[in-house]
């Protein structure tokens, strides 16, 4: 009896001469599912040039569109029901609060590209990668990917400090934005921050004593001379929050020895290389003058964030509608508010660049959506950091998928404890929204309350319904458990 072909990738039947050969069929459409999702990260490392600040967008913002159609024809041609039901809630609730935020603000249309940003950053592309991932071999290459594009950009950032052609810093262009330029500063230092959250996820679910493991600690190490060169204070403490909850998670006693490390490595870093030297240890130092002796980007910013909390007491419920902060700024802004920041350098002429965000998220979101935005959007990153981390104990016992777990809780941790400082904006922001699907995937696949339909595809990458109900397996990939009488290791 004849075998019959493998079908093609995604469901596209394609004419018997140019069928894939059947020896390689589940490899194929492995990576066939996720090069749209590679190139959205590869696509980052591509200079922005002036569409961001056109208010154009980038190719990686073409190409999380073009991620977004992909997964759109794939669940449309299998027509089932791609995700559970708590999933499609938690990351389709914001909706309810972007376009009320929309349609409420005092001029709709010009609230339109806010309501198009907000729905792809929190809504589409996170949905997109949760519908992408399937098992942790996915998880772990794009972990990958955003380390490889943290060491491109970090490397334009060293030598950026090293030829001073950075951005300008204290009057001296010294300051490394990578390929962002100075009109996103936050850029360079959020993607070196999550390339070494992802390292040092992996290196710590890896096996002792592995390449794997080598490569990753390696990869950490480096990355961190472009983040202390990036002169981000939020980042940098993000960065060593996230780390702290990754060791902790993986024992008391590797959190000490991985404490003394990156304490010898600081040394080694300002002490003995003198990188950034002065101008680190003075930025470090402000960390601790906040509130005693705060500096002008500092006073700025307790000014935006009072101003976007007297735009929530006027309209406690909507906000002043999206893309509304910059036109209610100065209604609600004290006078120690400054015109702007001073940008330059990095190939760029200088120019004041006016101050249009709170530069926090959670008091953007209030300001401008109200508290029905904040509990939509914030609540759901919520529920993703709480479940995630009931998942965590699970893996640590088994020790399957560990490393995704560590990965996905870090960069979620790392970003909600960013966005007290930060917020969305610049050509740098779709790559958040890859970072929130991957810990969407984590959080809402698998588990004992129900796994996603499209974890339970094939080799051949279908999407289908699970007729047995919900996945037991952790990570609602039925490929990973045993079946057969043959064990599931780990891949």
């Amino acid at each position: 009896m004849a075998t019959p072909a493998a079908p093609a990738p995604y469901g596209f039947r394609l004419p018997a001469a140019v069928r894939v050969p059947s020896a390689r069929p589940a490899a194929l459409a492995r990576w066939a599912r996720l090069v749209p999702l590679l190139a959205v990260v590869a696509l980052l490392a591509v200079p922005p040039g002036s569409a961001p600040a056109s208010g154009g967008g980038t190719v990686a913002d073409a190409a999380s569109g073009v991620l977004v159609l992909w997964c759109l024809v794939r669940v449309a041609r299998a027509r089932v029901r791609p995700l559970t039901r708590v999933a499609a809630v938690v990351l389709g609730l914001p909706v309810v609060g972007i376009c009320v935020a929309a349609v409420t603000a005092h001029d709709p249309a010009a609230a339109l590209p806010g309501l198009v940003r907000h729905l792809q950053v929190f809504v589409l592309v996170p949905a997109a990668v949760v519908l992408t991932l399937r098992d942790r071999r996915d998880l772990v290459a794009v972990a990958w990917a955003l380390i490889g594009l943290a060491l491109v950009q970090g490397g334009v950032g060293v030598v950026q400090y090293a030829t001073g052609t950075g951005a300008s810093y204290r009057g001296e262009d010294v300051r490394a934005v990578g390929t962002f330029g100075p009109a996103d500063v936050m850029g360079m230092a959020t993607v070196v921050a999550y390339g070494i959250v992802a390292a040092v996820g992996l290196a710590l679910g890896a096996p002792a004593r592995s390449r794997a493991r080598a490569a990753a600690l390696a990869c950490a190490a480096l990355l961190t001379v472009p983040l202390v060169l990036s002169f981000s204070r939020g980042a940098w403490i993000a960065t060593v929050l996230a780390c702290a909850a990754q060791l902790a998670a993986t024992g008391v006693r590797r959190a000490l020895r991985a404490a003394l490390a990156a304490g010898a490595l600081a040394v080694v870093l300002v002490g003995g290389l003198g990188v950034g030297s002065a101008m680190v240890q003075e930025r470090a130092a402000s960390i601790t003058r906040v509130a005693a002796a705060p500096d002008r980007s500092v006073t700025d910013r307790y000014a935006l964030w009072a101003a976007a909390a007297g735009m929530w007491r006027d309209r406690p419920l909507t906000g002043v509608g999206l893309k509304g902060f910059p036109a209610h700024r100065d209604s609600h802004a004290s006078l120690a508010l400054s015109s702007g920041s001073d940008t330059g350098g990095a190939g760029t002429a200088f120019r004041r660049q006016p101050l249009l965000s709170p530069h926090n998220m959670y008091l953007l979101v209030l300001g401008e959506q109200g508290l029905l935005g904040l509990l939509t959007l914030a609540g759901g990153w919520l529920v993703l950091l709480v479940r995630g981390c009931r998942r965590l104990p699970a893996a640590r016992r088994t020790g399957r998928r560990l490393d995704c777990a560590l990965v996905a809780l870090g960069l979620l941790g790392w970003q909600l404890v960013d966005f007290l400082y930060a917020d969305i904006g610049g050509p740098s922001t779709v790559v958040t929204a890859v970072v929130l699907g991957v810990a969407a995937w984590w959080g809402l696949s698998g588990g004992s309350s129900g796994h996603l339909s499209a974890s339970s595809s094939g080799p051949s990458g279908h999407l289908s319904a699970s007729p047995s109900g919900p996945s037991d397996h952790p990570s609602g990939d039925p490929s990973a458990a045993p079946s057969g009488g043959a064990p599931g290791g780990r891949p």
